[in-house]
């Protein structure tokens, strides 16, 4: 976000995502700790402080009828093998890196001179609870070949890995041809994932969310443009309270100070802070398009069930299910 009046932007649609995410369960990280947990290293998009710690948590290894923890040496390599994926195109990466994230790895561990590979994982697909959520705005990642950066609106970790990416719009703004600013947000992905540009953050990510309030659509990496999708939810009475409450879900004051503090100028401060102090101090609002999407795609259950069994490579091709496929497949299990 920079000092021009399309601070609003950020009032309007950046920050009403990042509210939802918290009440979802994400903890937020500004855009400093996000760098800070990446070593200081623009073009790593992993939070590798995050990812370290979580592959101790997540793994260990039985030796002659004992549960034993992975040495230094073995994390150190698992995070490796996440992060220095050699590049040879975006879907070749990403497809490769999906393997890695969903299958595990096998890790040597050396026990009194008898050498073995034990499983690890990456993600505990079969217990979210287990995994650790965070969410960031204006992430920094330096662009491909150049000093350059970009700043995604918002990105979502898991065990600090970038698995979700939001572009946010203001409504009220129209895209060339007089079409939705939803549309400017799709343009902005599909720039983003150029060879050029910061291909290397979205070969870790399974969901890409465009949403200007009352506009939202979502696709996979890759996705050209005229197959970003709607999402319905199949018993949307049901779920609608469910968003409702989520959304006027009152921020504690040290969320509140998180969100407002970093801005960079008192008059953003002044303008954005009424904004985010939850039901109190705006009163109830209806869930908008935007909310509901996210509700529907980022809660962490969700996240991790679409990222893990809705998600396949068709050749070049990497695709997500459509809210139809995906609610077809659910009734048939």
């Amino acid at each position: 976000m920079n000092d021009n009046p399309d601070y609003r932007e950020a009032a309007i649609s950046q920050l009403p995502a990042l509210k939802l995410l918290l009440a979802l369960g994400y903890d937020y990280l500004p855009p400093e700790e996000a760098v800070r947990l990446r070593g200081g290293k623009l073009r790593r998009p992993v939070l590798t402080g995050v990812l370290e710690q979580q592959l101790r948590a997540l793994n260990r290894f039985t030796y002659r009828g004992q549960s034993r923890e992975f040495n230094d040496a073995a994390i150190a390599e698992a995070v490796r093998r996440l992060t220095d994926e050699p590049y040879d195109g975006l879907i070749p990466t990403s497809e490769r890196l999906y393997d890695l994230l969903t299958l595990g790895t096998s890790i040597n561990q050396t026990v009194d001179g008898d050498t073995r590979g034990h499983s690890l994982q990456y993600i505990d697909w079969q217990h979210p609870e287990r995994n650790v959520y965070h969410v960031s705005d204006e992430f920094e990642v330096e662009r491909a070949r150049s000093n350059q950066t970009r700043r995604p609106d918002v990105v979502c970790f898991v065990n600090g890995i970038p698995l979700a990416v939001i572009e946010c719009k203001r409504p009220d703004k129209t895209a060339a041809g007089g079409e939705s600013s939803v549309f400017e947000a799709v343009s902005q992905h599909l720039r983003n994932q150029h060879n050029d540009e910061i291909p290397h953050l979205f070969v870790y990510s399974q969901l890409l969310l465009a949403v200007s309030v009352n506009d939202a659509l979502f696709a996979t990496t890759n996705t050209p443009r005229q197959f970003w999708s709607l999402w319905r939810e199949e018993e949307a009475e049901r779920v609608e309270p469910l968003v409702h409450q989520a959304v006027n879900k009152p921020l504690t004051q040290a969320q509140r100070t998180a969100l407002t503090g970093m801005r960079p100028t008192p008059r953003q401060k002044d303008y954005l802070a009424p904004r985010y102090t939850g039901v109190d101090g705006d009163g109830e609002r209806l869930p908008t398009a935007q909310d509901r999407l996210i509700h529907a795609l980022l809660r962490p259950e969700r996240l991790l069930e679409l990222a893990y069994r809705f998600i396949v490579y068709d050749g070049a091709v990497k695709k997500i299910a459509r809210h139809q496929q995906y609610f077809a497949v659910r009734q048939t299990i």
